[in-house]
């Protein structure tokens, strides 16, 4: 590099080039890019001085594609207001360093709002202001960082991977050395005096040094950068013992036959990467294979209301829906697919996707974009294509909605494997110095042995194998977790509270009487109307038993979590809910839950409920009993307390007219109190309750109950299993540590071996890989037994 030449992108700096730390940078950006990277002592800032494509002249009008306004509609997720959201496929993220950098765009461009990374699928979803920068600048700054995303235009797809070989060539030149060098170590192995043999040893050493040099440099690279990119950001990783054991092997070698003292141990080297990386072929092809994450996603069910031909409504789930489908979104509902709004006013809450709260207002003939909330009342709109499973899961687990949960177990993975590789490295390099002086012979063996055999790969792939398995298996059984961390949290819960109404009742088998001054048609009209756009659990078993009438577009709808709902049309206004809502002083009719109407301020009646509850509700009480505290919050009048006194166990407690607020005040406390507490809801008027309680369970009865509050969703059908799942979960720590407890087995018994000396590097490169398959086969062998056991 010149003396004039850019430090961060390599171009020629100009005689009023700007300096910084005693560098020069061609530009501002340059620079910006240094100061923010290297104060944060990045490992991956070498990537961001050599990163092929990284430079604005590499860059200048490769993107010019991405200012055709119908290639952009294309690639964006979400394009409303003034926000766009793209996910681009990013080749080169492979460390944490990556991580930080991508997710901090905003410093280098204040128009960039968030950037989030999904390491696993190598993508970053990026929302902007598009009034401020284009899609085109956003691509070209990561380009010019070394990030360049990969975009298909053959079908204006994003985020199309291309086949990645790389690990197939590397496995091919390591194989081909491999087999070369131990052909050429034969003479050595087996002593052979032949004169020709003799003559040409040192050429068979040089051509097995030959072949040794491209697997050193280029088949092992990638454990070589990853331990260098980790001791930059002071993180010992697995890969760190393995690349001390292979320069150790090749410098040793090296020496060996430079100075004619002995034929090295290429053999050893060349097959040690061979076995590392075959065995990291074979647990990449079995990750594909087991890809839990992509299989659990797609049973993920989420109720819509489909209208039909006939104008008849039906609930149906998501993925059922099809392009051209005309779909009733309720109030609080979320939009699942990109519609056009027909009928109906739509004020939009996109904070599912772009993590603003600011909502925004649609007339009839706008598009909406999926994972928007509806706002005010019931619309009507026309699908524009089919949802995506993983889509709405990604909103579900938003990074936005994300409140502290402790991750223990992942957390003490984590540790376990740093606490291991240090602990390796000082038991290698205290046998090596104890064999230094008893058989200097054996000392370099030892040393590249312990490296190998007591790689913690077995132990960091307990938890995601065990916690991924398990996500499927409950997936199937219809109960569907937002992310792993909540299996751990519900193995540890000792406190569970239950809603009343939609939780332990059962909607579908609800009676209803009528008790007080007749409604006229245009009042009940009114009344279907308005309950159409509330999920409730009373309004949708009120909705379902009104006769048939003439749906109303209401000029107002306004729902009062908790209290009631009340709408307007012309000069018609109504209100629905509890008793002090629409306005009636005294109730003095039996305390059984009801809901009451007002029309015009003027009092009509009320409508009263006669519970029916859930299958399977005391026998599962009286399996909670003994493990865990029981509680039953609920928002109606104590009219139900003697029935629920006979069916649940007499330790039950049992608290009436609970506001939503006082559910969540009432968790707090007890948390306060060091509890553990599920909370098990309905997901609307449980929303503050289930976002407090250490894990949150909404109950789905063919609604669209999908919320960033709830941990997890349970179909109602499934009600009675919940012992069982927990259960389940229970089981799965379980797993975690006998994995933990076999991988430190074998682990003991291989440094045993290699310690003492009695065993070669190949062998334990050879039972490393093998003892990682073995945890993977373990943990979904018990995972599926679980599974088994699950109704």
């Amino acid at each position: 590099m010149s003396k004039n030449a850019c430090f961060h992108c390599g171009l020629e700096a100009d005689a009023s080039k700007i300096m910084f730390d005693n560098k020069p940078f061609c530009c501002n950006g340059c620079k910006t890019v240094y100061e923010i990277f290297s104060t944060n002592d990045l490992g991956c800032y070498y990537d961001l001085q050599n990163a092929p494509g990284a430079t604005p002249k590499d860059i200048e009008g490769k993107y010019n594609f991405l200012d055709n306004p119908k290639i952009v509609d294309q690639l964006l997720e979400f394009n409303d207001e003034d926000t766009q959201i793209i996910t681009l496929y990013i080749p080169h993220i492979h460390c944490s360093s990556c991580i930080w950098i991508l997710e901090n765009l905003n410093k280098l461009n204040p128009d960039i709002n968030s950037s989030i990374v999904n390491f696993g699928k190598k993508t970053v979803r990026v929302a902007f202001n598009f009034e401020r920068v284009s899609l085109k600048d956003v691509v070209t700054l990561l380009s010019s960082i070394g990030y360049e995303p990969y975009i298909s235009l053959d079908d204006y797809s994003v985020g199309k991977k291309r086949v990645d070989r790389s690990l197939i060539y590397k496995l091919g030149v390591a194989g081909f050395a491999f087999g070369n060098v131990m052909f050429l170590s034969f003479p050595e192995y087996f002593q052979v005096g032949e004169f020709w043999l003799e003559q040409f040893k040192p050429l068979f050493r040089w051509l097995m040094f030959a072949f040794s040099v491209p697997v050193i440099f280029y088949a092992a690279q990638d454990y070589f950068i990853s331990a260098y990119k980790g001791l930059r950001s002071k993180i010992l990783n697995i890969d760190v013992p393995i690349a001390l054991g292979a320069s150790v092997l090749f410098i040793r070698s090296t020496w060996e036959i430079v100075f004619d003292l002995g034929t090295g141990f290429f053999d050893s080297l060349t097959g040690l990467i061979f076995f590392l990386l075959l065995g990291k072929f074979f647990q990449q092809k079995t990750y594909t294979f087991l890809s839990f994450e992509r299989d659990y996603k797609s049973y993920f069910p989420i109720g819509i209301t489909k209208i039909t031909s006939e104008d008849k409504e039906e609930s149906i789930q998501v993925y059922d829906i099809e392009k051209g489908d005309r779909l009733l979104i309720r109030n609080e509902e979320l939009i699942p697919v990109d519609c056009i709004l027909i009928k109906g006013k739509a004020r939009i809450d996109y904070s599912f996707v772009t993590g603003e709260s600011k909502t925004v207002s649609k007339q009839s003939g706008d598009k909406l974009f999926a994972g928007g909330k509806q706002l005010d009342g019931s619309i009507e709109v026309d699908v524009l294509n089919s949802v995506e499973q993983s889509y709405l899961t990604q909103l579900w687990s938003n990074d936005v909605f994300k409140h502290d949960k402790e991750l223990s177990f992942t957390n003490i993975t984590n540790s376990i494997s740093k606490r291991f590789t240090i602990t390796i490295l000082l038991i290698a390099f205290v046998a090596t110095s104890f064999w230094l002086f008893t058989d200097s012979s054996k000392a370099l063996n030892v040393f590249t042995s312990v490296l190998i055999i007591a790689c913690p790969c077995a132990i960091a792939l307990s938890a995601p194998f065990t916690f991924g398995n398990m996500l499927r298996i409950l997936g199937k059984k219809k109960f569907y977790l937002k992310n792993a961390s909540v299996i751990e949290q519900l193995a540890k819960i000792n406190t569970i509270i239950f809603d009343k109404t939609g939780t332990i009742t059962a909607n579908k088998e609800t009676t209803i009487d009528y008790e007080g001054l007749e409604l006229t048609t245009a009042e009940e009209s009114l009344l279907k109307s308005t309950l159409r756009g509330s999920n409730h659990p009373l309004s949708r078993s009120l909705y379902t038993l009104l006769n048939e009438h003439d749906i109303l577009t209401l000029d107002t709808y306004q729902e009062h979590l908790g209290k009631g709902i009340e709408a307007k049309y012309q000069d018609q206004n109504i209100k629905v809910g509890s008793a002090p809502f629409v306005g009636l002083v005294s109730d003095n009719a039996t305390l059984n839950t009801a809901v009451h109407v007002s029309t015009n301020n003027q009092y009509k009646g009320k409508f009263t409920f006669y519970n029916k509850y859930r299958k399977g509700l005391s026998k599962l009480f009286n399996k909670l009993k003994s493990e865990y505290d029981l509680v039953i919050l609920s928002g109606d009048n104590a009219g139900e307390k003697s029935n629920l006194t006979k069916l649940l166990p007499t330790k039950t407690k049992l608290l009436f007219n609970q506001k939503p607020e006082d559910k969540l005040e009432y968790i707090k406390y007890h948390q306060s109190e060091d509890a553990k507490v599920l909370m098990i809801g309905d997901g609307l008027n449980d929303a503050g309750a289930l976002a407090q309680s250490d894990v949150g369970i909404a109950i789905s009865e063919n609604v669209n109950v999908f919320s960033p509050a709830c941990d997890a969703i349970l179909d109602a059908s499934k009600f009675n299993q919940i012992y069982n799942y927990i259960k389940a979960s229970k089981g799965a720590i379980k797993i975690i540590k006998w994995s933990f407890a076999l991988s430190f087995i074998y682990n003991i018994i291989g440094l045993y071996f290699a310690v003492t000396g009695q065993l070669e590097p190949v062998v334990a490169a050879i039972l490393m890989p093998l003892s990682s398959i073995s945890i993977v086969a373990f943990t979904t062998i018990c995972t599926n037994i679980i599974g088994r056991k699950l109704k």
